[in-house]
């Protein structure tokens, strides 16, 4: 295979792997021991960044360094690399301009899979708290319903811990 075909597979598959590995250092990470960075997303922004931008920096970070190495004759680090910023772009676009639109618009999305993107993500951010939190991924998003159904669950569970019992 040459250089360019293994370049745009590792690339697809990297977008693709991202997702989960996203899923995976936000549930895990974020909303474990790195929330006293994370928590300021949960909290009403003031300004234009939040101490939670640190992991896109450190994203892009790693996505350089990658594209730096794979452009010297290395085609799997720079599909990596560019899969990341491939990644980060729909990240940008889903989550800081549609859902916290960090960048004004207008567009409200009122029905199909920008919706339930949107609406997983505000359930996500239906507590300030890292513990009880739902739909840890980016792009994709459970069905509300059932995002909602856990939020009452684990309220429930929570108030049941709370009497004690």
């Amino acid at each position: 295979m040459s250089g360019t075909v293994v370049t745009i597979a590792v690339c697809l598959l990297t977008i693709c792997a991202m997702e989960f590995v996203a899923w995976f250092v936000h549930k895990y990470l974020m909303h474990g021991c790195l929330w006293f960075l994370h928590k300021s997303h949960h909290r009403p922004r003031e300004g234009w960044f939040e101490l939670n931008d640190v992991f896109g920096l450190f994203f892009s970070a790693v996505s350089i360094v990658l594209i730096y190495f794979g452009s010297r004759g290395q085609p799997v680090l720079l599909g990596i690399g560019v899969g990341l910023v491939g990644y980060g772009i729909i990240y940008f676009l889903i989550h800081d301009v549609l859902v916290h639109r960090r960048v004004h618009h207008l567009f409200v999305p009122r029905s199909g899979y920008l919706r339930r993107v949107y609406q997983a993500h505000r359930l996500h951010h239906a507590l300030e708290t890292k513990e009880g939190a739902v739909s840890f991924g980016f792009v994709y998003a459970p069905p509300p319903e059932r995002l909602k159904a856990e939020l009452g669950a684990k309220a429930a569970e929570r108030a049941l811990e709370g009497d004690g019992l």
